[in-house]
């Protein structure tokens, strides 16, 4: 990681409660608004159903390209402070969420620690995740990568207008 310098992180975006679209605009909204963060990029928006074994309902998610001069800590600290603002409580694993921002990969590190690992540990188990990651950057997910129909269990939703993000 270079010191000081801009970082390219890729965060994916998830919410199945409230105005679902609006929790993902408002999101990118907060981000873009925290002092060194940009949001780059969006991919499309895409729906899907629930990961996990919690009844549920079904997920609006996408991939956004920030840059960012925050460290890994740092922009972890930043995606929760988006997250308590929009409401999100965890008090069920895997359960519905006004919102979640996970951190899928920073520069080309790899960290570990008690409650942040990158790359995102189970990102390429997710078609919700490799679908909008691979049209952001598909250098990233080398075809091989992807197991049966990259896009099972996943429908098209629509997509912000560029730089409908920034406030």
């Amino acid at each position: 990681m270079a010191g000081g310098g801009e970082h390219r992180v890729f965060l994916g975006l998830g919410s199945n409660l409230g105005d679902r679209r609006g929790n993902l605009l408002s999101a990118l909204r907060m981000l873009d608004s925290i002092p060194g963060v940009r949001v780059v990029e969006v991919s499309s928006i895409y729906e899907s159903e629930p990961w996990g074994p919690v009844e549920q309902p079904n997920f609006l998610n996408l991939v956004a390209l920030v840059s960012t001069r925050r460290g890994p800590r740092e922009m972890l600290e930043a995606c929760r402070e988006v997250e308590d603002a929009l409401g999100r409580v965890r008090d069920v694993r895997w359960g519905p969420r006004t919102i979640d921002v996970d951190i899928l990969l920073y520069d080309d590190i790899a960290w570990e620690d008690e409650d942040l690992v990158i790359p995102h540990p189970r990102m390429r188990e997710r078609d919700f995740v490799i679908v909008p990651l691979r049209e952001l950057d598909p250098a990233l997910v080398p075809p091989a990568g992807l197991e049966g129909d990259e896009r099972a269990g996943l429908r098209w939703a629509g997509r912000f207008e560029e730089g409908e993000w920034r406030g």
